[in-house]
């Protein structure tokens, strides 16, 4: 590192704690064809003595900023967070280069305690490749836990955006309270991001992004009123596509400001590859060798737009993306990864009433590696709030009012001996307090998680909060038709909101509360947000209190 202030950038852990393997050599050159070096560089691992770091251009001049992507920072621990940026003069670039020369560039990166950057704590130099699409993600360690840093970069004669993170308290620290948001589900061609505007004048610690980050579809039909150029009305199915949806996605200000205003902690569902894929299976069955060469293009360009670290890293069509990050002993969040390892939706992944298929013990969501490690996590865990990072619905979704069970097999519900012994196992192992918080649905729900919901009598183990989407289905309404059939189908819902927003969250060593923050329509600009309705779980007692 050239240029640094403060404390030596620590080398990463042997193994990482958090859930992730560490990055070999192997493991990197993996990664959809792209060299070690061009990895390495862009997060700071190498130093910039090597060959790849020496042909980096330090004096390119770029004509027009770089920084049309936005800043920033995600995965925060107790002394430090990952920064991220993409340099890319024309983000809509057709072949996806974002109008960046073919050749590595220096990017200088500064963080201070004050937006003026008079008290610098660190500085360094971390090489864009165009391997990666000129992205970088330089880990920032030996901070101290639970304050506020600003960052930004410089490259090709421009300075950044200033950016604004947080680091957690220590794992083994008590902190008093924690206040974050969620979100999912925010397809450009169904509206505007105006979530995003109230989100971002929030004072929240973090933001997880639950997936859905991005939608493959074209985008020449959509609820903006906009003409979009050609390029963008294809499905997206390659590295170049992808790279290009996300520069339109991006182009978003909300949602720069949104990411340059706080730490975000990312998953995915399925629309950043393909909609309702499992495992190595596509969506309509077609052969899974083409699929899994999308799959691995999707993982990259998910990469190079996003702030996470060496162990999330893609291998190919893989990508290691379950972890846990704590806050303090007060929370740990227990990011899950419902794609990559289920098995194939049940009954042709329809809306069922009649599929003994769904209750096969054998059948798995999480794959066997990760439910281990997940119900693992559940017996060693001290934090008072164990927080599921979860994609799509957890709880019984029965669509029949009547005697009968009609549900959908893509979520949980198309696995249910899994779900029962996860949750069985949160109980069995005193779990304090199981709450689950989960997108897809463009819905907003509060509802108790029972231990079987095929027994009447079943305990109530922990609370799910289903968060509806930043614009996915258009302006939404408040309670629709399905959201009263849901309301009389479920006795263990106890709310329902169909309107498009996010989710806050305030918790503290007592209660936690949900606020389902929602505007009334996202098809045209300018819409305010409001509160409503907030729901308490209490510390100690399972189920959501409203």
């Amino acid at each position: 590192m050239a240029g640094r202030l403060g404390p030596r950038l620590d080398s990463p852990p042997a193994a990482d704690a958090l859930g992730g393997p560490l990055v070999t050599r192997r493991r990197a050159i993996g990664f959809a064809g792209v060299g070690v070096g061009a990895l390495m560089l862009g997060t700071g691992e190498w130093s910039s003595g090597t060959a790849h770091a020496r042909s980096a251009k330090s004096s390119v001049r770029l004509p027009s900023d770089p920084f049309t992507l936005g800043i920033a920072s995600g995965d925060p621990r107790g002394d430090g967070v990952v920064l991220w940026t993409r340099l890319a003069p024309e983000p809509l670039d057709p072949d996806g280069h974002g109008g960046m020369p073919p050749v590595p560039v220096r990017v200088e990166y500064e963080i201070a305690t004050d937006e003026r950057f008079r008290r610098l704590v660190r500085r360094g130099t971390v090489t864009a490749t165009p391997e990666l699409a000129h992205s970088v993600h330089p880990e920032i360690s030996g901070l101290l836990p639970d304050r506020v840093y600003f960052y930004r970069f410089r490259a090709g004669g421009h300075l950044s955006p200033t950016g604004r993170t947080r680091t957690t308290p220590l794992p083994g620290s008590d902190p008093r309270g924690l206040t974050f948001a969620f979100a999912s589900c925010q397809a450009w061609q169904d509206g505007f991001y105006t979530a995003y505007e109230h989100m971002a004048a929030e004072d929240l610690d973090l933001v997880v992004h639950l997936g859905d980050y991005l939608y493959e579809y074209g985008v020449k039909t959509n609820k903006r009123g906009v003409t979009t150029d050609p390029s963008l009305h294809t499905e997206t199915t390659d590295l170049a596509r992808y790279r290009l949806q996300y520069g339109l996605y991006k182009s978003e200000a909300p949602l720069r400001q949104a990411h340059a205003n706080f730490p975000w902690i990312m998953t995915f569902d399925d629309h950043e590859v393909e909609n309702n894929w499992a495992g190595d299976i596509p969506e309509k069955g077609q052969d899974p060798g083409p699929f899994r060469a999308r799959r691995a293009a999707a993982f990259q360009a998910l990469y190079e737009h996003a702030p996470l670290r060496r162990p999330q890293l893609p291998q190919g069509p893989d990508v290691r993306m379950y972890r846990r990050l704590p806050y303090g002993r007060l929370a740990d969040f227990t990011m899950l990864d419902t794609r990559q390892y289920r098995d194939d939706q049940a009954c042709g992944d329809t809306v069922t009433a009649n599929c003994p298929e769904r209750f096969d013990p054998k059948r798995t969501l999480l794959g066997a590696a990760q439910r281990d490690w997940v119900l693992k996590g559940f017996r060693r865990s001290p934090a008072r709030w164990q927080v599921l990072g979860n994609q799509a619905p957890l709880g019984q979704t029965d669509q029949d009012p009547g005697p009968g069970t009609s549900v959908w097999t893509d979520p949980w519900d198309g696995y249910v001996a899994e779900r029962n012994r996860l949750l069985a196992e949160a109980d069995a192992t005193g779990v304090r307090n199981l709450v689950v918080i989960t997108g897809d649905r463009h819905q907003n729900y509060a509802w108790d998680l029972k231990r079987d919901y095929a027994d009447p009598d079943a305990p109530t183990v922990g609370a799910e909060f289903v968060g509806t989407s930043i614009t996915s289905g258009g302006d939404g309404a408040d309670l629709t038709e399905e959201g009263r059939k849901f309301l009389a189908a479920n006795p263990h819902m106890k709310f329902f909101n169909g309107q498009r927003g996010y989710v806050r969250v305030h918790v503290d060593r007592d209660r936690w509360r949900t606020d389902f923050r929602v505007v009334p329509y996202v098809t045209r600009p300018g819409a305010p947000v409001s509160t409503r309705a907030s729901v308490v779980v209490e510390d100690g007692v399972p189920g959501v209190q409203v």
